[in-house]
């Protein structure tokens, strides 16, 4: 059965805003199969094995121990876990939004990222806090304040990792607006004007940061989008191309063919 045929289920939070749990005690999700989320989640690898990976938005990856990984409200995620360790904590947007910087993390946070050993043990203390109060008293307001202090550590370590302190703000600025306006400005010349720079400069940044170019990553959103919609199954390709700004859908083919070696049609024929 293709994604298309079933369709991906979202996964939402019902009875808590925030819960805490472990790898090894079982997640309170379907790991074992495609799904999204309607709410943030962290989910810290401790000791996972060899061959432990994880999908997410149709990327695949290798887990290594003391890895993070962020799922932002409507990414496609899958992983079979297979007895790895560590903890997941699930967010509602609305908390996490509160408590943590999400303009950092839609920035730097789209794959896994390391903590180092200082971020490692502040990390351990602040879970071991975060769990004894869920498990305990379960106050809201100091569950944030203690995922506050755990984000400003993971967030600190996504920054060091992935762009250097003078092209942050900027770096963050594209991601915000080719997420607000990828699908109707598709020039760089427009995103280095709300940015006040030339465009030549932006590419630049972007270059050394993403190794990457801002058409590049301008593609990469459409893509992004396009395969989420044909996942769903619910769009034909031309609705898709229209939704995605492309006033031809035989253009929008040849776009996706070109940037990924499958037609949209077939996108799906090889999962199951």
């Amino acid at each position: 059965m293709s994604l298309s045929e079933k369709k991906i289920p979202v996964h939402n939070l019902v009875s808590e805003e925030f819960q805490v749990n472990t790898l090894e005690n079982g997640h309170p999700e379907n790991f074992e199969d495609v799904h999204r989320h309607n709410f943030f989640e962290i989910i810290w690898f401790k000791e996972v094995h060899g061959n432990s990976r994880l999908e997410l938005d149709f990327e695949s990856y290798t887990i290594q121990n003391n890895q993070i990984c962020i799922i932002v409200p409507g990414q496609v995620f899958n992983m079979k876990l297979r007895d790895e360790k560590g903890y997941v904590l699930a967010i509602s947007k609305e908390i996490f939004k509160e408590a943590c910087d999400t303009e950092v993390i839609l920035a730097n946070g789209a794959k896994p990222f390391f903590l180092d050993e200082e971020s490692s043990e502040t990390g351990n203390t602040l879970i071991s806090m975060i769990k004894q109060e869920y498990l305990g008293g379960g106050r809201v307001e100091i569950l944030k304040a203690y995922l506050r202090a755990f984000c400003l550590i993971i967030t600190d370590q996504i920054q060091v990792q992935n762009t250097s302190e003078d092209d942050k703000p900027r770096i963050q600025k594209l991601v915000s607006l080719i997420e607000e306006h990828y699908v109707t400005q598709k020039n760089t010349d427009f995103y280095a004007e709300q940015i006040k720079i030339s465009a030549h400069h932006l590419n630049d940044i972007v270059r050394l940061s993403r190794g990457t170019t801002v058409k590049k990553m301008i593609a990469q959103r459409i893509l992004l989008e396009a395969k989420r919609e044909l996942s769903f199954g619910a769009l034909t390709v031309k609705e898709i191309a229209f939704k995605l700004g492309f006033s031809d859908a035989s253009y929008f083919s040849r776009f996706f063919k070109k940037h990924t070696g499958q037609n949209p049609d077939g996108f799906n024929s090889g999962k199951g």
